[in-house]
């Protein structure tokens, strides 16, 4: 039987990111970077994937990465998360590696694993893996078309674009053009991608890829999720300690105990799901499985718990500076990236022949 309890490695990497995001992403200064035309922490990002080499866990050693695991990267993620960390780290380091590793493309491999370059898929963020995306034109060697909802696109060096030959490309993102769009969560926004006879580097061939990289993206976002929910019991549990109402302790009266012990079971058996789902796709044993289990109860989880932590912290949670209201926005464009929690029920019921009354 797996398990899937955090190695002494997996603490020790916790450990190291967590100190990390302490010195880069304290919360008033991912606030700051949200009212700035600037929203990604680069020095942050450049501290993860060049001074740690976070960027390329699920790369080979052969092919320029550090040969882990998508267990390791689900602990990165857990601390990415509680800390809404800036970065294009799910995008980049998960999403387009996936796709790059199923077409083989050593050289931009490379240049992700080292954080040279940061990477997009250019599909839109609330496609589920086997759902439609949307393509380009390609006609005569280049691509055509505007591709919307792009997460990261605004910090990406390369852009990976499916086109209507079937094919993937590789195009530089300085030859598109990258207009940012309005984004719920402020901390990854989105853009839309204009290709005006743009060329492209064909990689292979898109569907495998896009499946491949939108399933892990999916099965690892619920490792963020996890990570954002821990924070904000963990964060809501310390306030009603400290918060004094008629002489004692807000924590101390039954009723929020009983919402606090609730959340808390939502959050363990999250963990649960989380891990299992890293590990299937670590281990490639019923992946499909784990990831819609995941991704059905994630997003429920997440959301519940950013909204107690914003009620609970009562009229200081409302204001514009306490961090709460990055992990509810966090939270809710969570639950519909990489498909919903529906969308996902659906894709379980089919994969163990549950089928609909």
């Amino acid at each position: 039987m797996t398990d899937l309890l955090y190695s002494e490695e997996e603490d020790a990497l916790r450990s190291a990111v967590r100190d990390l995001l302490d010195d880069h992403c304290d919360a008033p200064g991912v606030i700051a970077r949200t009212e700035s035309d600037a929203p990604h922490d680069l020095a942050a990002w450049k501290a993860l994937a060049d001074g740690m080499g976070l960027a390329g866990l699920l790369v080979p050693e052969a092919q320029g990465g550090q040969g882990a695991t998508h267990r390791e990267v689900a602990v990165v993620l857990e601390e990415l998360g509680r800390a809404v960390a800036p970065v294009p780290y799910l995008t980049s380091a998960v999403v387009a590696t996936e796709a790059l590793l199923a077409c083989g493309t050593e050289d931009l491999l490379a240049e992700l694993a080292s954080g040279r370059r940061i990477g997009a898929l250019a599909v839109s963020l609330h496609v589920a893996a086997g759902g439609a995306y949307k393509v380009v034109r390609h006609e005569g060697g280049s691509l055509h078309g505007e591709l919307t909802g792009i997460a990261d696109a605004t910090a990406a060096d390369v852009l990976l674009v499916p086109a209507d030959d079937g094919g993937l490309y590789a195009v530089d993102a300085s030859s598109a053009t990258v207009t940012p769009q309005v984004s719920l969560d402020l901390t990854r926004p989105l853009a839309t991608v204009t290709l005006d006879g743009a060329p492209g580097r064909l990689l292979g061939d898109a569907e495998p890829a896009v499946r491949r990289a939108l399933r892990s993206g999916a099965g690892l976002l619920a490792s963020e999720q996890l990570g954002l929910a821990d924070w904000t019991l963990t964060e809501t549990v310390r306030y009603l300690k400290e918060r004094k109402q008629f002489n004692r302790s807000v924590g101390g009266f039954q009723a929020l105990k009983h919402r606090l012990a609730q959340l808390w079971l939502e959050v363990v058996n999250l963990r649960a799901a989380a891990r299992n789902a890293a590990d299937a796709l670590a281990s490639g044993e019923d992946a499909d499985v784990a990831v819609a289990v995941a991704q059905s109860y994630a997003a429920s989880v997440a959301v519940h718990a950013a909204e107690e932590a914003l009620q609970l912290h009562a009229g200081i949670g409302m204001t514009w500076e306490h961090p709460v209201h990055l992990y509810l926005k966090r939270a809710k464009a969570d639950s519909i990236a990489y498909g919903t929690a529906g969308a996902h029920r659906a894709a379980l019921a089919e994969l163990v022949d549950l089928q609909a009354p």
